[in-house]
């Protein structure tokens, strides 16, 4: 019986010391690495206000890979109509990029290279530089930022005499955001308006025009719920493909998960 007491008050005192001796080791370094994945259901595809699924649904991914001191890569891919790259049915997003915040403001730059595999041949990928700032002005979130391709084959748009028969086309996108969360409902509404610039196959040949949207996403948990109206600035008729209006104002709805 001593024996059996003694063995417990021993086994007692060690379950007593073990927390302690525990809470005593040094934590583990937090990574300096972190990944984020989506994945997205849409009804529409557009870019830039453009339809690039014949307005019809969408299947979209990607990741990101981010490192403590700012810089970051990953890739995005969605399924598109034949009509977007001579054929293609995909298209996927590379991107690095270096993100960092001075006073208040963040700043986001890097570069994208849109890459449509099965496109037969033909110069459709190309190169797009991009930067832009965001600022929270208490309850509202701004951000201003710009793309520019220099000239390159995959934006060319020489089967349109608009373009002026070149090979080699560059263009710019510039556009401003503001956004807001409602008080108590995990509810973000976004505006956002966009301009391109330059003749090239991004503005179907014309020089340039204006593309905006109103967009309100509800998250509940990992999901993200949004329905937007997207519209631009074409005239009626100036962007059809296979009988649709590939510009026209619409509804998009899509419905994503985080990961």
């Amino acid at each position: 019986m001593r024996t059996t007491l003694v063995g417990l008050s021993i086994l007692a005192a060690t379950a007593v010391a073990a927390p302690a001796l525990a809470d005593d080791a040094p934590a583990a370094p937090a990574s300096p690495w972190t990944i984020n994945g989506t994945a997205t259901l849409v009804s529409d595809y557009r870019f830039r206000g453009v339809s690039q699924t014949n307005k019809r649904f969408a299947v979209q991914g990607g990741f990101t890979v981010s490192h403590a001191s700012g810089f970051y890569a990953g890739t995005w891919g969605s399924s598109i109509d034949d009509y977007v790259a001579n054929g293609g049915d995909q298209e996927i997003d590379i991107f690095a990029g270096y993100k960092t915040t001075v006073s208040g403001t963040t700043i986001d730059s890097g570069v994208l290279y849109y890459y449509y595999p099965g496109s037969g041949g033909a110069n459709t990928d190309f190169f797009e530089p991009y930067l832009n700032a965001s600022h929270t002005f208490g309850p509202v979130g701004a951000k201003v930022g710009l793309n520019y391709a220099w000239k390159q084959k995959g934006q060319s748009c020489a089967y349109d005499p608009r373009c002026g028969g070149k090979d080699k086309e560059d263009s710019l996108y510039t556009y401003g955001e503001l956004s807001g969360a409602i008080p108590g409902i995990p509810l973000t509404l976004t505006g956002h308006l966009g301009e391109s610039w330059g003749r090239s196959y991004l503005t179907n040949g014309l020089k340039n025009y204006t593309d905006w949207s109103l967009t309100a996403a509800y998250t509940y948990k990992a999901l993200t719920f949004s329905v937007a109206y997207v519209d631009t600035d074409f005239k009626k008729g100036e962007f059809v493909v296979n009988g649709r209006d590939e510009v026209k104002g619409g509804v998009v709805a899509s419905v994503g998960v985080s990961f």
